[in-house]
Formats: C-alpha cells, sequence, structure tokens
C-alpha cells in the first residue's frame, strides 16, 4: 500500500513513506516526540484513495539521520518541513500532525501560510502543559537503551498506551526500534534526545503564539478529554485567539488521540479532509 522513499534535505539523509496517487492532493503527516512515520500507517491508508500522502520521519526519528550536532529545535524541524516541501515541489499541501510534529505545523503554517491548504493539529498547542511535559520527559529519561525482544518493547509502550490495541502496539513498536549487532533492539529516535532530558538540557519549547494567530488556512485542533499536554485553557484561548479554527475534543482518550479513540480520530479525518 505504501513505498518507502528517502531524500537528501540539507545534506541530512530523510525518510518517508507515500501513499496515494502521485497527482492527488498532498497531505504530510508529522509524528510526535518518540514517534515515527509508520505511526500514521492506518491514517494514510484511509485518506489515499483520495490523497496522495507523505508520512515524514523526522530529524533523528524513525528511518532517518540524527542531527550530528543534537539541534531539534523548532527552527531546526521548521527548516527540515521548508526543505522537505521545496525539493519534492510541493506548492502547497495539508498537515495532519500529532505533538511534536503539530508544533512543527503550527511553526510552518503561521510563516507560510500561503503553502499551507487545511492544517489539523493533534493534542498539542502553542505552549505545552508543565503537568503533561514532564510526564513524557519522564517516560523518555527512564526509558531502557536495550531490549531483548519486540515484547519487552511492547510492554513497556503499553504503560504509557493502555488503550491501544495489541495489534496496533505492536505495530508501533516494531517500527520504533532497530537491532543491535549485539542483539537485542534499541530505540530508533535519537538518544540524544533522552540524554538531553537526562542531564536537563532539554531546550524550552518555543513560544508559537504569533504564528498561530498567523494562520489562515482552515484548521480543525483536536484534543483528547484526558489529555495533559495539551490544556482546556490553551484549548480555548487557541480558539478565541484563531476564532477560523475548529475545536474537537474527543472523549476516552489522552494525548495520544488517534491510538485511543481511532474510529473517531478517522472519522474526523475524512469530514474535514475529504468532504
Amino acid at each position: 500500500m505504501h513505498t518507502d522513499r528517502t531524500i537528501v534535505l540539507r545534506g541530512r539523509r530523510f525518510h518517508y513513506t507515500e501513499w496515494g496517487g502521485a497527482e492527488a492532493p498532498v497531505v504530510v503527516a508529522l509524528h510526535g516526540v518518540t514517534g515515527h512515520a509508520r505511526t500514521w500507517d492506518d491514517e494514510a491508508r484511509l485518506l489515499a484513495g483520495r490523497r496522495r500522502v507523505l508520512a515524514l520521519d523526522q530529524r533523528g526519528h524513525g528511518d532517518s539521520e540524527p542531527a550530528v550536532d543534537g539541534d531539534y529545535s523548532d527552527d531546526a524541524l521548521l527548516a527540515d518541513l521548508v526543505a522537505f516541501g521545496d525539493a519534492l515541489g510541493l506548492r502547497r499541501f495539508s498537515l495532519l500532525a500529532l505533538s511534536l510534529g503539530g508544533r512543527v505545523a503550527i511553526n510552518f503554517a503561521g510563516r507560510h501560510p500561503d503553502r499551507v491548504e487545511r492544517l489539523i493539529v493533534v493534542d498539542i498547542g502553542p505552549e505545552i502543559a508543565p503537568a503533561g511535559r514532564a510526564r513524557v520527559g519522564a517516560f523518555m529519561a527512564e526509558a531502557p537503551e536495550h531490549f531483548e525482544t519486540v515484547d519487552a518493547v511492547v510492554a513497556h509502550m503499553r504503560a504509557n498506551n493502555a488503550r491501544y490495541t495489541e495489534a496496533m502496539l505492536r505495530h508501533r513498536a516494531q517500527h520504533a526500534v532497530r537491532p543491535l549487532p549485539t542483539g537485542g533492539f534499541t530505540w530508533k529516535y535519537d538518544r540524544a534526545l533522552r540524554d538531553a532530558i537526562r542531564q536537563g538540557r532539554m531546550r524550552a519549547p518555543a513560544d508559537l503564539w504569533p504564528q498561530w494567530r498567523a494562520i489562515t488556512c482552515p484548521t480543525l485542533v483536536v484534543r483528547g478529554e484526558e489529555s495533559d499536554v495539551f490544556s482546556e485553557e490553551t484549548a480555548k484561548r487557541m480558539i478565541d485567539e484563531l476564532p477560523a479554527a475548529r475545536l474537537v475534543v474527543v472523549p476516552g482518550a489522552g494525548h495520544t488521540v488517534p491510538g485511543d479513540q481511532p474510529a473517531a480520530f478517522q472519522a474526523l479525518l475524512r469530514e474535514f479532509l475529504m468532504p
């Protein structure tokens, strides 16, 4: 159903998956801080009949190369997305983005409003709730660097994804790790990100409110009702400051809405991206 592709952007090799027809309107999908392009497989499969979906492994994630300088800043991730769009000749496209990817999407859509057709931001805003940021940081910092089996990876991930089906969690786990030459597995996403948290060097997230207010395209904001990362107050302020945006709160979902409530989330995608 998809094609794996690689592209060199700004001297660094990136991997992405491509779904759908080459002439169809484009949707670029961006994953979260511990994620990868394959987390979007179900959504890409859903959209592929009428959209060309490009799910990007952002720098230091999945099968893309890490940042040799350890730079995972908002500016660096934004520059990667700009380079990706330019290299593929994407004059205008839609963005589907979760968590860290959502911040990249807000940054891009605010700075390049003429290039974004539609925007879906999933459980993130221009600022991040401190409790959720601390929880995610602790999960990353405490993550083992070595697993004997993929089953062990699944068990570890289950602690942070209680609602995922076994099949979905295993799929994500299989694509989240790589085999080690000495046996076992380790994470694909860059250890430098985990070490930065362990050593107290993680940069504070940038203020993206100016970019949010500059967005001009139709925008859907999706919040998990039980999210500790994306607060009710931030969601309300986003709609107050960008009244054209629409907010949907998904019951029975935490931060990872697509995995917690896949049917409800995919229904929103169909409605918003394939009206």
